[in-house]
């Protein structure tokens, strides 16, 4: 049964526009994924191209009004998505092949000499596994935000400028189209040089046969695109890929080059997810299995998430629809699609907004930005 969320257009008194996500009080405002600053000692990220906030090479610091003032849209909007969850039946998914491969995975990664871990780039923080830091130690790093081109130049540029300010950069990727996998060839073929070097530097005899190779695992949430990305690496299909979650179901090794050995992984997740703020963001970007949520409520969110967004507004969602979403509570909206396209089922209704979304019909968007 689908939640009326009505009476959530109105910003959230409690809050300012410098306040910072992680020090909101969740008793009263957003419980949003907040990141783990990234050590440059244990994570390499390369590419991304120049944007308008680079000056002379480093990163423009300047804040001006507009940023305040959009800082403060997206932490209002954090709030409000805390606080539209909070009626809701909370969002779960943890398939039994997701245990069996979470201790699988763990015992691999102590093997590992590289670990390659790819993100959403429209939720980079809801992606984010929770104990991934625990697990991966000092290890070499590559991160990467796939799906680059559904985020508009803008949100790129926000998460270029947040990894730049840590000293860092980024790859973003299209797993789909290759963009990003020759960049990525490269690190990765580095880092593997690199441990090579470092393993005759200290005397270590080379592994015997096939094990000689390094072993870079890619690991991440489900449906992120790991699998997509191993193939255009490769630039051959040898796994198997689709776009749903839950399509890779078991551990597999591939050869990528010479001297390194890919580990393809089904997706990991927690199990139990604490932030429904987050889990909302998978379940609208469809990296979490479609029975773990009820689709008319995720609908209604994305609605009201998108009126609230200055680059899509009411106007783009009643040039598609001719439905008027100014004022109306997402619940609301889905009903009126409904009775207007698909009679009365709002099911339908509501897995049209989230399929027009997913393939771009609003333009292509972040739901996150970097915490200031």
């Amino acid at each position: 049964m689908a939640v009326t969320l009505c009476g959530v257009w109105m910003p959230n008194p409690t809050l300012s526009g410098n306040v910072l996500p992680s020090q909101i009080k969740p008793s009263s405002t957003a419980l949003s994924a907040t990141p783990r600053l990234l050590s440059s000692s244990t994570i390499q990220i390369v590419g991304g191209k120049s944007h308008g906030q680079y000056v002379n090479g480093r990163v423009n610091t300047n804040r001006t009004f507009e940023d305040s003032s959009e800082e403060s849209l997206w932490t209002n909007l954090d709030a409000d998505i805390y606080h539209w969850t909070k009626t809701l039946r909370p969002i779960q998914w943890y398939p039994g092949h997701i245990a069996k491969t979470e201790k699988e995975l763990k015992e691999q990664l102590k093997l590992m000499d590289v670990v390659i871990e790819v993100r959403d780039a429209r939720i980079p923080l809801s992606t984010s596994h929770p104990q991934m830091e625990s697990w991966l130690g000092n290890r070499k790093r590559i991160l990467v935000l796939n799906r680059e081109d559904m985020i508009s130049t803008e949100d790129r540029n926000a998460w270029a400028t947040y990894y730049a300010m840590q000293g860092i950069k980024v790859v973003f990727s299209n797993g789909q189209l290759g963009m990003g996998s020759m960049r990525l060839s490269r690190l990765a073929k580095a880092l593997a040089s690199g441990v090579n070097v470092k393993r005759r530097a200290k005397g270590l005899l080379p592994r015997p046969g096939r094990m000689h190779r390094v072993r870079a695992g890619i690991v991440g949430y489900p449906n992120v695109g790991k699998s997509s990305l191993i193939n255009r690496l490769l630039k051959r299909r040898m796994c198997p890929a689709a776009p749903r979650p839950g399509v890779t179901r078991e551990l597999k090794w591939v050869r990528f080059g010479r001297d390194l050995e890919l580990l393809d992984s089904p997706g990991i997740i927690p199990m139990r997810i604490s932030d429904q703020s987050a889990a909302i963001k998978l379940a609208i970007c469809d990296d979490i299995g479609e029975r773990s949520y009820d689709v008319a409520d995720v609908a209604a969110i994305l609605v009201q998430m998108l009126t609230r967004l200055p680059s899509v507004g009411s106007k783009i969602l009643y040039n598609r629809y001719k439905i008027d979403s100014d004022g109306v509570c997402g619940n609301i909206f889905v009903h009126k699609l409904a009775v207007q396209l698909f009679n009365g089922d709002t099911h339908q209704a509501a897995f049209r907004i989230l399929t027009d979304f997913r393939k771009g019909k609003f333009g292509w968007i972040a739901l996150e930005r970097p915490p200031r």
